[in-house]
Protein backbone atom coordinates (compact mmCIF):
# COMPACT_ATOMS: atom_id res chain seq x y z
CA UNK A 1 0.00 0.00 0.00
CA UNK A 2 2.95 2.45 1.07
CA UNK A 3 4.20 1.77 -2.36
CA UNK A 4 1.00 2.42 -4.38
CA UNK A 5 0.67 6.13 -2.58
CA UNK A 6 4.60 6.82 -3.11
CA UNK A 7 4.47 5.30 -7.33
CA UNK A 8 1.51 5.23 -7.97
CA UNK A 9 1.75 1.65 -8.77
CA UNK A 10 -0.16 -1.92 -7.33
CA UNK A 11 3.89 -3.26 -7.02
CA UNK A 12 7.52 -2.46 -7.51
CA UNK A 13 8.02 -4.64 -10.99
CA UNK A 14 9.13 -2.18 -13.21
CA UNK A 15 8.13 -2.47 -16.94
CA UNK A 16 11.30 -3.80 -18.82
CA UNK A 17 12.76 -1.26 -21.59
CA UNK A 18 11.18 -1.89 -25.13
CA UNK A 19 12.85 -3.46 -27.44
CA UNK A 20 13.32 -1.59 -30.41
CA UNK A 21 11.48 -2.03 -33.63
CA UNK A 22 12.53 -3.43 -36.43
CA UNK A 23 9.99 -1.95 -39.29
CA UNK A 24 11.96 0.66 -41.25
CA UNK A 25 9.73 3.63 -41.34
CA UNK A 26 9.17 4.89 -44.89
CA UNK A 27 10.32 7.88 -46.02
CA UNK A 28 7.98 10.33 -47.14
CA UNK A 29 7.83 10.65 -50.96
CA UNK A 30 8.04 14.25 -52.09
CA UNK A 31 6.11 14.90 -54.82
CA UNK A 32 7.56 15.59 -58.38
CA UNK A 33 7.72 19.34 -59.08
CA UNK A 34 6.77 20.58 -62.87
CA UNK A 35 9.58 21.89 -64.25
CA UNK A 36 8.41 25.05 -65.34
CA UNK A 37 7.92 25.81 -61.31
CA UNK A 38 11.42 23.64 -60.60
CA UNK A 39 13.13 25.75 -62.97
CA UNK A 40 11.41 29.49 -62.81
CA UNK A 41 14.17 32.03 -62.17
CA UNK A 42 14.92 32.69 -58.34
CA UNK A 43 16.32 35.96 -59.07
CA UNK A 44 16.47 38.71 -61.10
CA UNK A 45 19.56 37.44 -63.21
CA UNK A 46 18.21 34.47 -64.13
CA UNK A 47 15.65 36.04 -66.07
CA UNK A 48 16.00 34.96 -69.35
CA UNK A 49 16.77 37.74 -72.20
CA UNK A 50 14.63 40.58 -71.16
CA UNK A 51 17.73 43.19 -70.45
CA UNK A 52 15.99 46.44 -69.91
CA UNK A 53 13.51 45.04 -67.52
CA UNK A 54 16.11 43.59 -65.62
CA UNK A 55 18.69 46.19 -66.01
CA UNK A 56 15.62 48.46 -63.88
CA UNK A 57 14.93 46.66 -61.33
CA UNK A 58 18.19 45.89 -60.38
CA UNK A 59 18.58 49.19 -59.65
CA UNK A 60 15.35 49.20 -57.59
CA UNK A 61 16.59 46.41 -55.74
CA UNK A 62 19.67 48.43 -54.79
CA UNK A 63 18.26 51.37 -54.00
CA UNK A 64 15.29 49.43 -52.34
CA UNK A 65 12.78 51.94 -53.95
CA UNK A 66 10.05 50.86 -56.55
CA UNK A 67 7.30 52.29 -58.61
CA UNK A 68 4.11 50.85 -60.14
CA UNK A 69 4.91 48.82 -62.42
CA UNK A 70 3.24 47.57 -65.53
CA UNK A 71 4.41 44.13 -67.21
CA UNK A 72 3.39 43.04 -71.01
CA UNK A 73 3.87 41.24 -73.52
CA UNK A 74 3.43 37.56 -74.78
CA UNK A 75 2.66 34.39 -72.50
CA UNK A 76 5.98 32.31 -71.24
CA UNK A 77 7.89 35.27 -71.55
CA UNK A 78 8.62 35.44 -67.77
CA UNK A 79 6.80 38.23 -66.55
CA UNK A 80 4.97 36.65 -63.12
CA UNK A 81 8.47 35.23 -62.57
CA UNK A 82 10.14 38.73 -62.74
CA UNK A 83 8.44 40.30 -60.36
CA UNK A 84 8.40 37.38 -58.23
CA UNK A 85 11.98 37.05 -58.25
CA UNK A 86 12.46 40.63 -57.62
CA UNK A 87 10.03 40.76 -54.75
CA UNK A 88 11.74 37.81 -52.74
CA UNK A 89 14.88 39.38 -53.09
CA UNK A 90 13.40 42.64 -52.13
CA UNK A 91 11.70 41.18 -49.05
CA UNK A 92 13.56 37.90 -48.27
CA UNK A 93 12.31 35.64 -45.33
CA UNK A 94 9.17 38.42 -45.06
CA UNK A 95 8.01 37.89 -48.59
CA UNK A 96 5.02 36.04 -47.64
CA UNK A 97 3.68 38.84 -45.46
CA UNK A 98 5.04 41.34 -47.60
CA UNK A 99 3.33 39.37 -51.27
CA UNK A 100 -0.49 39.78 -52.08
CA UNK A 101 -0.49 37.95 -55.62
CA UNK A 102 -4.32 37.73 -57.08
CA UNK A 103 -4.71 35.91 -60.43
CA UNK A 104 -7.00 38.63 -62.17
CA UNK A 105 -8.57 36.25 -64.39
CA UNK A 106 -10.58 34.25 -61.44
CA UNK A 107 -11.03 37.26 -59.02
CA UNK A 108 -11.63 40.34 -61.17
CA UNK A 109 -14.63 42.12 -59.85
CA UNK A 110 -14.64 45.37 -57.91
CA UNK A 111 -15.46 43.47 -54.93
CA UNK A 112 -12.06 41.84 -54.91
CA UNK A 113 -10.65 45.16 -55.28
CA UNK A 114 -13.03 46.98 -52.18
CA UNK A 115 -11.90 44.24 -49.89
CA UNK A 116 -8.92 41.85 -50.51
CA UNK A 117 -6.85 44.88 -52.26
CA UNK A 118 -7.59 47.55 -50.15
CA UNK A 119 -7.20 45.71 -46.90
CA UNK A 120 -4.18 44.40 -47.88
CA UNK A 121 -2.63 47.82 -49.14
CA UNK A 122 -4.24 49.58 -46.11
CA UNK A 123 -1.58 47.64 -43.59
CA UNK A 124 1.40 49.04 -42.13
CA UNK A 125 4.97 47.45 -42.17
CA UNK A 126 7.91 48.46 -40.69
CA UNK A 127 11.39 49.16 -42.55
CA UNK A 128 13.21 46.85 -40.09
CA UNK A 129 13.32 42.79 -40.48
CA UNK A 130 12.72 40.48 -37.12
CA UNK A 131 16.81 39.74 -37.74
CA UNK A 132 17.51 43.65 -37.84
CA UNK A 133 18.52 44.13 -40.92
CA UNK A 134 17.15 47.19 -42.90
CA UNK A 135 13.44 46.21 -45.48
CA UNK A 136 11.68 48.21 -47.53
CA UNK A 137 8.71 50.35 -45.97
CA UNK A 138 6.00 48.87 -48.45
CA UNK A 139 4.11 46.05 -49.67
CA UNK A 140 3.56 44.79 -52.94
CA UNK A 141 0.29 43.33 -54.85
CA UNK A 142 0.17 41.69 -58.03
CA UNK A 143 -2.17 41.37 -60.27
CA UNK A 144 -1.90 38.23 -62.62
CA UNK A 145 -3.82 38.83 -66.05
CA UNK A 146 -4.63 42.03 -65.31
CA UNK A 147 -6.34 42.71 -68.92
CA UNK A 148 -9.49 40.50 -67.89
CA UNK A 149 -10.22 43.05 -64.97
CA UNK A 150 -13.52 44.62 -65.90
CA UNK A 151 -13.51 48.43 -66.35
CA UNK A 152 -15.50 49.14 -62.97
CA UNK A 153 -12.62 46.86 -61.30
CA UNK A 154 -9.84 48.98 -62.69
CA UNK A 155 -11.30 52.46 -62.13
CA UNK A 156 -11.58 51.78 -58.76
CA UNK A 157 -8.37 50.39 -58.19
CA UNK A 158 -7.18 53.55 -59.54
CA UNK A 159 -8.14 55.45 -56.43
CA UNK A 160 -6.31 52.85 -54.09
CA UNK A 161 -3.31 53.25 -56.35
CA UNK A 162 -3.02 56.35 -55.35
CA UNK A 163 -4.30 56.62 -51.48
CA UNK A 164 -1.70 53.76 -50.68
CA UNK A 165 1.01 55.13 -52.60
CA UNK A 166 3.11 55.14 -49.66
CA UNK A 167 2.50 51.62 -48.31
CA UNK A 168 2.10 49.52 -51.11
CA UNK A 169 3.69 48.92 -54.29
CA UNK A 170 1.04 47.41 -57.44
CA UNK A 171 2.27 45.60 -60.48
CA UNK A 172 0.24 44.69 -63.36
CA UNK A 173 0.76 41.81 -65.36
CA UNK A 174 -0.83 41.25 -68.74
CA UNK A 175 -0.78 40.23 -72.30
CA UNK A 176 -2.58 43.20 -73.87
CA UNK A 177 -1.63 46.70 -72.46
CA UNK A 178 -4.72 47.96 -74.75
CA UNK A 179 -6.92 46.36 -72.56
CA UNK A 180 -5.96 48.30 -69.70
CA UNK A 181 -7.76 52.16 -68.89
CA UNK A 182 -5.52 54.84 -69.19
CA UNK A 183 -5.68 56.63 -65.88
CA UNK A 184 -4.29 52.92 -64.65
CA UNK A 185 -1.36 52.89 -67.33
CA UNK A 186 -0.17 56.37 -66.99
CA UNK A 187 0.28 55.69 -63.08
CA UNK A 188 2.73 52.96 -63.76
CA UNK A 189 6.28 52.38 -65.58
CA UNK A 190 5.36 49.68 -68.47
CA UNK A 191 7.94 47.20 -69.55
CA UNK A 192 7.14 45.18 -72.68
CA UNK A 193 8.02 41.63 -72.58
CA UNK A 194 9.48 40.42 -75.69
CA UNK A 195 9.12 36.61 -77.28
CA UNK A 196 12.23 34.65 -76.40
CA UNK A 197 14.98 34.41 -79.10
CA UNK A 198 15.97 30.92 -80.49
CA UNK A 199 18.92 30.39 -78.92
CA UNK A 200 17.91 31.54 -75.06
CA UNK A 201 14.97 28.76 -75.45
CA UNK A 202 17.79 26.17 -76.33
CA UNK A 203 20.05 27.01 -74.37
CA UNK A 204 17.38 27.03 -71.70
CA UNK A 205 16.11 23.60 -72.62
CA UNK A 206 19.38 22.15 -72.84
CA UNK A 207 20.19 22.98 -69.45
CA UNK A 208 17.29 21.83 -68.38
CA UNK A 209 18.09 18.36 -70.64
CA UNK A 210 21.31 18.10 -68.83
CA UNK A 211 19.78 18.63 -64.96
CA UNK A 212 17.52 16.01 -65.66
CA UNK A 213 19.50 13.65 -67.97
CA UNK A 214 17.04 14.02 -70.81
CA UNK A 215 18.20 11.65 -73.94
CA UNK A 216 16.82 14.16 -77.00
CA UNK A 217 17.97 14.55 -80.45
CA UNK A 218 18.14 18.33 -82.04
CA UNK A 219 15.86 18.28 -84.42
CA UNK A 220 13.23 16.70 -82.01
CA UNK A 221 14.27 20.31 -79.83
CA UNK A 222 13.64 22.55 -82.84
CA UNK A 223 10.56 21.00 -83.41
CA UNK A 224 9.61 22.10 -79.84
CA UNK A 225 10.92 25.64 -80.07
CA UNK A 226 8.92 26.19 -83.15
CA UNK A 227 5.71 24.63 -81.65
CA UNK A 228 6.44 27.02 -78.64
CA UNK A 229 6.47 30.52 -80.47
CA UNK A 230 8.82 31.97 -78.09
CA UNK A 231 7.14 30.61 -75.23
CA UNK A 232 9.50 29.54 -72.90
CA UNK A 233 7.03 28.03 -70.77
CA UNK A 234 4.81 25.95 -73.05
CA UNK A 235 8.85 24.66 -74.23
CA UNK A 236 9.46 23.68 -70.76
CA UNK A 237 6.38 21.86 -70.79
CA UNK A 238 6.22 19.71 -74.12
CA UNK A 239 9.92 19.03 -73.09
CA UNK A 240 8.80 17.08 -69.97
CA UNK A 241 5.61 15.35 -71.45
CA UNK A 242 8.05 14.22 -74.11
CA UNK A 243 10.22 12.79 -71.09
CA UNK A 244 7.69 11.57 -69.22
CA UNK A 245 6.16 9.71 -72.17
CA UNK A 246 8.86 7.92 -73.76
CA UNK A 247 12.25 8.93 -71.97
CA UNK A 248 11.47 6.07 -70.12
CA UNK A 249 11.12 3.60 -72.99
CA UNK A 250 13.14 5.21 -75.72
CA UNK A 251 16.86 5.37 -76.11
CA UNK A 252 16.34 8.92 -77.29
CA UNK A 253 13.53 11.05 -77.76
CA UNK A 254 13.14 12.15 -81.74
CA UNK A 255 11.01 14.57 -83.91
CA UNK A 256 7.99 12.25 -84.16
CA UNK A 257 7.64 11.57 -80.05
CA UNK A 258 7.61 15.44 -80.22
CA UNK A 259 5.40 15.98 -82.66
CA UNK A 260 2.80 13.42 -81.33
CA UNK A 261 2.47 14.94 -78.22
CA UNK A 262 2.96 18.75 -78.76
CA UNK A 263 -0.38 18.61 -81.81
CA UNK A 264 1.77 20.24 -84.02
CA UNK A 265 0.27 19.11 -87.57
CA UNK A 266 3.53 17.57 -90.14
CA UNK A 267 4.73 19.42 -92.69
CA UNK A 268 3.30 17.24 -95.33
CA UNK A 269 -0.89 18.16 -94.33
CA UNK A 270 0.22 21.90 -95.19
CA UNK A 271 1.49 20.90 -98.84
CA UNK A 272 -0.88 18.27 -99.27
CA UNK A 273 -3.49 21.03 -98.75
CA UNK A 274 -2.21 23.16 -101.25
CA UNK A 275 -1.58 20.35 -103.90
CA UNK A 276 -5.12 19.64 -103.52
CA UNK A 277 -6.50 23.00 -103.97
CA UNK A 278 -4.34 23.35 -106.78
CA UNK A 279 -5.55 20.08 -108.53
CA UNK A 280 -9.08 22.03 -108.03
CA UNK A 281 -10.87 18.16 -107.43
CA UNK A 282 -13.22 18.98 -104.78
CA UNK A 283 -13.81 14.76 -103.72
CA UNK A 284 -10.31 15.20 -102.78
CA UNK A 285 -10.83 18.24 -100.48
CA UNK A 286 -13.24 16.41 -99.04
CA UNK A 287 -11.39 13.48 -98.34
CA UNK A 288 -8.17 14.89 -96.90
CA UNK A 289 -10.36 16.95 -94.62
CA UNK A 290 -12.01 13.51 -93.55
CA UNK A 291 -8.89 12.28 -93.13
CA UNK A 292 -7.40 15.12 -90.93
CA UNK A 293 -10.93 14.76 -88.83
CA UNK A 294 -9.86 10.85 -88.13
CA UNK A 295 -6.44 11.62 -87.11
CA UNK A 296 -7.28 13.96 -84.73
CA UNK A 297 -5.47 17.05 -85.58
CA UNK A 298 -7.14 20.70 -84.62
CA UNK A 299 -8.14 22.78 -87.88
CA UNK A 300 -7.09 25.55 -85.32
CA UNK A 301 -3.72 24.30 -85.66
CA UNK A 302 -3.71 23.80 -88.94
CA UNK A 303 -5.13 27.44 -89.68
CA UNK A 304 -2.26 29.21 -87.82
CA UNK A 305 0.60 26.91 -89.35
CA UNK A 306 -1.11 26.99 -92.59
CA UNK A 307 -0.87 31.15 -92.29
CA UNK A 308 3.02 31.21 -91.64
CA UNK A 309 3.21 28.34 -94.43
CA UNK A 310 1.53 30.61 -97.29
CA UNK A 311 3.59 33.85 -96.38
CA UNK A 312 6.93 31.93 -97.00
CA UNK A 313 5.49 30.09 -100.07
CA UNK A 314 8.05 30.59 -103.00
CA UNK A 315 5.15 29.19 -105.33
CA UNK A 316 2.17 31.48 -104.45
CA UNK A 317 1.81 35.15 -105.83
CA UNK A 318 1.13 37.96 -103.53
CA UNK A 319 -2.80 37.86 -104.40
CA UNK A 320 -2.86 34.67 -103.88
CA UNK A 321 -0.84 35.10 -100.24
CA UNK A 322 -3.45 37.74 -99.69
CA UNK A 323 -6.45 36.15 -100.79
CA UNK A 324 -5.93 32.76 -98.31
CA UNK A 325 -4.22 35.30 -95.75
CA UNK A 326 -7.67 36.79 -95.63
CA UNK A 327 -9.97 33.95 -95.46
CA UNK A 328 -7.48 32.10 -93.00
CA UNK A 329 -8.42 35.15 -90.30
CA UNK A 330 -12.04 34.64 -91.37
CA UNK A 331 -11.92 31.14 -90.61
CA UNK A 332 -10.30 31.66 -87.46
CA UNK A 333 -12.66 34.12 -86.09
CA UNK A 334 -15.77 32.11 -87.01
CA UNK A 335 -13.92 29.06 -84.74
CA UNK A 336 -13.31 31.14 -81.78
CA UNK A 337 -16.90 32.03 -82.07
CA UNK A 338 -17.82 28.33 -82.12
CA UNK A 339 -18.60 27.41 -85.83
CA UNK A 340 -18.11 23.72 -87.48
CA UNK A 341 -14.32 22.90 -88.15
CA UNK A 342 -15.43 20.98 -90.93
CA UNK A 343 -17.38 23.74 -92.36
CA UNK A 344 -14.67 26.09 -92.11
CA UNK A 345 -11.81 24.50 -93.19
CA UNK A 346 -13.75 23.56 -96.66
CA UNK A 347 -14.14 27.14 -96.88
CA UNK A 348 -10.93 28.03 -96.96
CA UNK A 349 -10.45 24.58 -99.41
CA UNK A 350 -12.77 26.65 -102.04
CA UNK A 351 -11.54 29.54 -101.59
CA UNK A 352 -7.92 28.76 -102.82
CA UNK A 353 -9.58 26.48 -105.51
CA UNK A 354 -10.74 29.70 -106.94
CA UNK A 355 -7.96 31.84 -105.88
CA UNK A 356 -5.97 29.02 -108.18
CA UNK A 357 -8.47 28.87 -111.15
CA UNK A 358 -7.83 32.70 -111.56
CA UNK A 359 -4.88 32.73 -111.57
CA UNK A 360 -4.13 30.29 -115.04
Amino acid sequence: MQAFLKTGKTTGFVKPPSEPSTSVVKEKRVPPKPWVEKYRPKTVDDVVEQGEVVAVLKQSLESSELPNLLLYGPPGTGKTSTILAAARQLFGDLSKDRILELNASDERGISVVRTKVKNFAQLTCSSVRPDGKPCPPFKIIILDEADSMTHAAQAALRRTMEKESSTTRFCLVCNYVSRIIEPITSRCTKFRFKSLGHDKIVERLKFICREEKVNIDDDALEVIIECSGGDLRRAITVLQSSHRLFGSTEEKISKEHVLEISGIIPHHYLEEFLEICRSQDYSKLERYVENLSYDAYSVGQLLEQLNDFIIGHGRLTNKQKCILGEKIAECSFRLLNGASEYLQIMDLGCTAIVAFKDNH
